[in-house]
């Protein structure tokens, strides 16, 4: 079953490569990455559809980012239809 995950990630993640580097991940877990965009409110947002042990993987994977980030906190909401 298809799902749909928005996630808007705080710490040092705009102008490390964060986006980039989600759309890779997004990609190696079979996922599509519908969004991914710096908001002006310095996170990042990005919202990805699959199935569910697949966005587990990338929610864990957010969790951390790039080696270059370094990642506060995520907030996560399901936005599944």
């Amino acid at each position: 079953m298809q799902r749909r995950l928005e996630l808007k990630i705080s710490g040092r993640v705009q102008g490390v490569g964060f986006r980039w580097a989600a759309r890779e991940k997004a990609t190696e877990f079979g996922l599509t990455l519908r969004r991914a965009e710096n908001i002006p409110d310095g996170r990042v947002l990005l919202v990805a559809e699959g199935e569910k042990g697949c966005l587990q993987k990338f929610l864990d994977w957010v969790k951390v980012g790039p080696e270059s980030a370094r990642v506060e906190r995520v907030e996560v909401q399901d936005a599944s239809a």
